[in-house]
């Protein structure tokens, strides 16, 4: 596949400062797409549902990331039950995940999935998924079954799979956001990329709460 006409730089730490006017958002004025890992503060934005759109990606971005703050590598792969669901290395050292989508069953509760693996299902099933099936032109952007070992570097990578699916959102523009995405499995060919915003906000919520809570309940571990 072609990568996008501009260098992928590395994702720089943004300094966790909580947004203080989320009308104020980003876009570059030019009309070329935004390079993937291009820090969402440079830029402004004219499009008043990109705009919004992005303001509350921006200000769960915060949130999320303020979570992950000195995540350890313990908390990272605590297993506070059996049979956790996990990324784990194999027999050459790298670290993969084993089960993409745990399925329930009748006799049993929900699988239980790590700190890890929820980082690992944000950023590389959801955010980079929803990049190699519904943009053209994307890079190589290497095995999704893989993900780093430590935490550091999950945090890292979880940084660069979300800047590679906001800078595609923001380069959209607002006729493009609500028209049909026109490519991807299943019937989303036919839904707008304002749903696909909308389902990726979800994933990201609704994981990087339960991330939260998993950091809660560690901390307190045999108190």
């Amino acid at each position: 596949m072609k990568t996008l006409g501009c260098a992928v730089t590395p994702t720089r730490r943004r300094q966790l400062t909580e947004p203080t006017d989320l009308s104020i958002l980003i876009i570059p004025t030019a009309p070329e797409p935004l390079c993937p890992g291009a820090d969402m503060a440079d830029v402004i934005v004219p499009d008043p549902v990109t705009r919004d759109i992005l303001a509350i990606f921006e200000n769960v971005r915060f949130r999320l990331f303020e979570r992950l703050e000195d995540l350890t590598d313990a908390e990272y792969h605590w297993e506070p039950v059996s049979d956790c669901i996990s990324i784990r290395p194999g027999d050459d050292g790298v670290f993969r995940v084993a089960t993409l989508f745990p399925e329930s069953s009748p006799e049993a509760p929900d699988p239980f999935t790590t700190i890890a693996w929820r980082i690992w299902h944000i950023g590389s099933l959801c955010l980079r998924g929803y990049v190699i099936h519904f943009f053209e032109d994307v890079p190589e952007l290497g095995d999704r079954h893989e993900w780093p070992g430590t935490a550091k570097e999950g945090v890292q990578a979880l940084a660069e799979d979300w800047d590679h699916f906001i800078s595609r959102i923001a380069a959209l523009g607002d006729k493009r956001l609500l028209a049909p995405i026109g490519m991807g499995p299943g019937g989303w060919a036919d839904e707008t990329y304002l749903k696909l915003a909308l389902h990726a906000l979800k994933e990201v919520t609704h994981h990087g709460g339960e991330i939260g809570l998993l950091r809660d309940l560690y901390l307190r571990e045999g108190v």
